[in-house]
């Protein structure tokens, strides 16, 4: 009976023993793993303030794929669209921010993120005579962004870009306008220049735009 009771404590002590021992070897374990991530975290934001972009990437990259539960984990996700965007790699960034936001979208970076998405479209808005779909995704952001966080920094400065969207859509459509009313295709270009006045605020295009609809109107007038 005592063999029975030594041999049941003795086992108790090996299981806790071994449980414990597990507990401390996973506690070192992710001390240094921590250690690594920070030292590539370290090296990755280096490589950015140096303008050294893909070194950069490559650094934030290697702790997404070997510490994706680090706390620098989200640091790296934000810093691999943030070097996309200064490679002007616009498509990676936007990717990089849409997945950082799906992700995380309670974290307090998401107005930056919202933000450097809108950024990465209005850098390649064409000229007025150009197609403007990155001028209205652009807009979509920026307006996103004001409508989510009115009073946050990044709404502040999104409102500086709305206008200059504004005015490159305003102008686009004031261009096909023209190029319709030359055309003799009245009607058309009534229909361009009266879509300014109605969906675009005034960006220095309204007063043309009135003009060219007095002289379509004038024209479809003598048509009749």
């Amino acid at each position: 009976m005592k063999n029975r009771l030594f041999h049941l404590i003795l086992i108790v002590i090996i299981i806790l023993f071994t449980c414990s021992g597990c507990a401390l070897f996973n506690a070192l374990f992710q001390i240094k793993e921590e250690k690594f991530a920070q030292e590539l975290a370290s090296d990755g934001m280096e490589a950015y303030q140096d303008g050294k972009y893909k070194d950069a990437i490559e650094s934030f990259e290697r702790i997404k794929d070997w510490y994706p539960f680090s706390k620098y984990a989200i640091l790296a996700e934000l810093k691999i669209a943030d070097s996309h965007y200064k490679l002007k790699e616009y498509e990676e960034a936007v990717s990089a921010y849409e997945q950082f936001e799906n992700l995380h979208p309670q974290n307090d970076a998401i107005p930056y993120v919202i933000f450097q998405k809108g950024l990465c479209y209005f850098e390649q808005v064409d000229t007025s005579d150009r197609d403007q779909n990155r001028a209205r995704k652009a807009l979509e952001a920026f307006n996103r962004l004001i409508k989510q966080f009115p009073n946050n920094t990044y709404s502040a400065k999104a409102r500086e870009y709305i206008g200059i969207c504004y005015k490159s859509l305003a102008e686009s459509e004031f261009e096909t306008g023209i190029f319709y009313y030359k055309s003799k295709h009245y009607k058309a270009a009534l229909e361009r220049f009266k879509s300014i006045i109605i969906n675009y605020p005034d960006v220095g295009v309204h007063q043309k735009a009135l003009e060219y609809i007095a002289l379509c109107e004038t024209s479809l007038s003598k048509q009749k």
